[in-house]
């Protein structure tokens, strides 16, 4: 199963980023040049504990439609989404928000499998992995962005 692990420095308190990475509003922005928007679920604010949001995206040109769980949480420390339906066989995703002496670490820590087998095991090596790594460095950078603006 690929896993991907991907470290962002930022220079704000682990709370702030926490609240900010929960945020359904956010995500819709930070996201949109895959289109991605709510379609059911929790549909703005903060996110907690067993709530459920349902997205759709278009990525490759193909519309998804994903439903993701909160299903961990502990703030400001970590939450985790998990899907609950949609387009993998598994998506787990951890985000952990820790305190260093310039703001904060943010780790994320995908799991992942692509449904079809064999099929989608070589799909994953030669193309999700890095195409899911890139959509996760692009949602950083818009929150190092967002949370390093003045008044932020």
């Amino acid at each position: 199963m690929p896993r991907i692990d991907l470290f962002t420095e930022i220079p704000v308190l682990p709370e702030k980023c926490f609240e900010l990475s929960l945020s359904v509003d956010a995500h819709q922005v930070s996201m949109s040049g895959s289109g991605e928007r709510v379609v059911g679920g929790v549909k703005s604010g903060v996110m907690r504990l067993g709530d459920t949001v349902t997205w759709r995206a278009s990525h490759f040109g193909i519309p998804f439609t994903m439903t993701s769980l909160i299903s961990a949480y502990d703030a400001p420390r970590r939450f985790v989404d998990e899907q609950t339906s949609g387009p993998f066989r598994h998506w787990w995703h951890e985000h952990r928000f820790e305190a260093t002496p310039s703001g904060m670490l943010m780790t994320d820590v995908v799991e992942f499998e692509s449904p079809v087998g064999p099929v989608g095991r070589l799909v994953n090596h030669l193309v999700l992995t890095r195409y899911m790594t890139q959509l996760l460095e692009k949602r950083n950078a818009w929150l190092v962005d967002a949370l390093s603006c003045p008044g932020s």
